[in-house]
């Protein structure tokens, strides 16, 4: 029979407000600082609503058992004499030292331990060399810490840790810290989410569902992690359902996806959640976001001659280099605020977007007309600046994915004229460095438009991408039209089109698909090209596509609620979006009309 013993334990007193013995204890002395620490603001909570998680718990504190009957730890500080007398202190000499009255005999001292959390508690301080007077030195005489020039790091700026710890570490760290020290321990605590798997189910050995990350990182053949996920279950009556679930998810095993593609996917996930479902599927996605960035700076580099690239005189010759730069200006903005606010997941979702849609998508399509044009000049600063965007790029991503972006770096540095070994030692790209050039961004956008709509043409109606086909131009402003003179080289070149014609006033429009920019219509003629009645069943998808985002908008404009409510940026904002749409559903009612004429 089993039965619990009661014995004799050690304790912290938190709950009274006296002081024993000369000597400051309880509440006042231990959890009031710590409580005040954070509800004045001087340790702050990331997400903020843990603060409450925190502070409830220590107004509700008990006192706090500090003994445990273990083998391994910070053996408890007290001593007994013959007639049971206890003697508290740093040391056995210690101890007798403090002794009001002589002991009786030889000392023993306790055999339990400090509780682990206790322990944990005294880490901001006493790695730093706390409680010595200066220099703490080893064995060998070398120094290893100096309390006095080592308050530097107290307190440290950030704790990453999880929300099942708060009680048991951060507040302990900050009690401990503020009654030792006088100081807080540390001004920001970060938390972050539980890793769960992808149905939300708690990761465990003895459920079969853990995913070991050297495993998604070097990948691993589907037996080996069967045998693997099956070798420490706790119920060994559902191995075979463990075994049948990894066969069904993983019929190939798991790829290889790299120590980057999983710090992204990580990076991606961290919202303010309380918990965050992994799915090897986003990791998957991350990993080809790296082959993307790699494939980049292959591009750029090969447009390169040998050696360094000087910078041009002035400013970038080239509307689409100035809208890359205001783009790259615009997401350092938004990196920097998430990265204040501890929002990885839009940080990283910023990054993302930036660097596969605007420079790989984009502005690497954008440069080609000015790397194969006849103007030297712009084809320079457009080398000048495709290198310049890339190494900002790689600076921005390098706290989530340091390996792809150093080795990346190394190539790009040289070009540049850099002088630093590494990119840990390059400064962090700010935004205020960066020129905005808002006039040549609307121009941009409205080139990108136009390319859009003749892309999307293409794809809907299965023309091929080789095939050069007729534009036609018609109504939109003198805008357009300057527009259109401007880019017209531009749009042939990535488009894969003959060159621009506008359809005159009063002539006959032949049969022809249309896409549409503001109150410019884009035509591509059907004659010889696509099916006529696949044109009219796209244009009845894309208006009812438009019906809808109109009656979204109409919802919230007539929602009472709303108006009163929503930033007046926000409504204004919506209004101008149904108008726009009401503008291009016209436009697209017209086309269809005239397909049915």
């Amino acid at each position: 029979v089993i039965e619990p013993m009661l014995t004799d334990q050690w304790f912290v007193d938190l709950t009274s407000d006296v002081q024993k013995d000369g000597r400051p204890g309880g509440r006042k002395a231990i959890t009031e600082p710590a409580l005040d620490a954070v509800r004045s603001g001087e340790i702050r909570f990331v997400p903020e609503n843990w603060s409450t998680t925190y502070t409830q718990w220590l107004d509700n504190i008990q006192d706090w058992c500090i003994s445990r009957q273990l083998w391994w730890g910070h053996r408890i500080p007290a001593w007994y004499d013959e007639a049971g007398n206890i003697f508290v202190g740093e040391n056995e000499a210690d101890a007798r030292a403090n002794a009001g009255t002589a002991p009786v005999g030889a000392l023993r001292q306790d055999d339990d331990v400090l509780d682990t959390w206790f322990s944990s508690a005294l880490w901001p301080f006493s790695t730093l060399g706390w409680p010595a007077d200066g220099p703490v030195k080893n064995e060998r005489g070398e120094i290893v810490a100096n309390w006095k020039d080592d308050q530097v790091f107290l307190p440290s700026a950030v704790l990453v840790t999880g929300f099942d710890i708060i009680f048991f570490w951060v507040a302990r760290m900050v009690m401990a810290t503020k009654y030792f020290t006088g100081r807080i321990p540390f001004r920001e605590v970060y938390i972050n989410a539980i890793v769960r798997d992808a149905e939300g189910q708690k990761m465990s050995k003895s459920k079969g569902n853990t995913l070991d990350p050297l495993d998604l990182i070097d990948g691993i053949a589907l037996e080996p992690l069967v045998e693997k996920s099956t070798r420490s279950l706790l119920i060994p009556q559902v191995r075979a359902k463990v075994e049948k679930r990894i066969r069904k998810d993983y019929p190939d095993g798991i790829p290889a996806i790299g120590t980057d593609a999983l710090r992204f996917t990580f990076a991606a996930l961290a919202s303010y959640s309380r918990t965050i479902n992994f799915d090897i599927k986003r990791a998957e996605g991350y990993k080809a976001f790296c082959n993307k960035l790699w494939n980049a700076a292959r591009f750029v580099l090969m447009n390169l001659p040998e050696g360094e690239i000087a910078a041009p005189a002035g400013t970038p010759v080239t509307e689409a280099e100035r809208w890359i730069l205001t783009r790259l200006k615009q997401t350092l903005g938004e990196v920097e605020q998430h990265f204040t606010s501890y929002r990885f997941d839009h940080l990283a979702q910023a990054l993302y977007e930036f660097t596969w849609n605007e420079l790989c998508d984009w502005f690497l399509e954008l440069a080609k007309p000015a790397l194969n044009g006849d103007d030297a000049i712009a084809a320079a600063s457009t080398r000048h600046t495709l290198l310049v965007v890339l190494e900002s790029v790689l600076r921005a991503l390098h706290p989530v994915i340091p390996f792809i972006t150093e080795e990346i770096w190394q190539s790009v540095a040289p070009k540049l004229g850099l002088g630093e070994a590494s990119l840990m030692q390059r400064p962090w790209p700010r935004s205020g460095e960066i020129v905005a050039d808002d006039a040549a961004t609307a121009e941009i956008e409205w080139f990108k438009n136009v390319l859009s709509g003749i892309r999307r043409i293409r794809s809907e109606m299965n023309i091929s991408p080789a095939k050069t086909i007729p534009l036609l131009l018609a109504d939109g402003d003198a805008g357009d039209r300057a527009r259109i003179s401007k880019f017209a080289a531009q749009i042939a070149f990535l488009a894969r089109t003959e060159a621009p014609q506008w359809i005159g006033s009063g002539t006959d429009e032949p049969a022809a698909a249309a896409a549409v920019v503001g109150t410019l219509r884009v035509l591509i003629p059907l004659a010889g090209l696509i099916d006529l009645g696949a044109e009219k069943a796209r244009l009845a998808k894309e208006i009812a596509r438009i019906e809808v985002e109109i009656r979204k908008c109409e919802g919230k404009l007539g929602n009472a609620n709303f108006v009163a409510n929503a930033p007046a940026e926000v409504v204004v904002q919506e209004r101008q979006r149904i108008t726009d749409w009401n503008t291009t559903l016209t436009a697209l009612r017209e086309q269809e009309m005239k397909l049915q004429g």
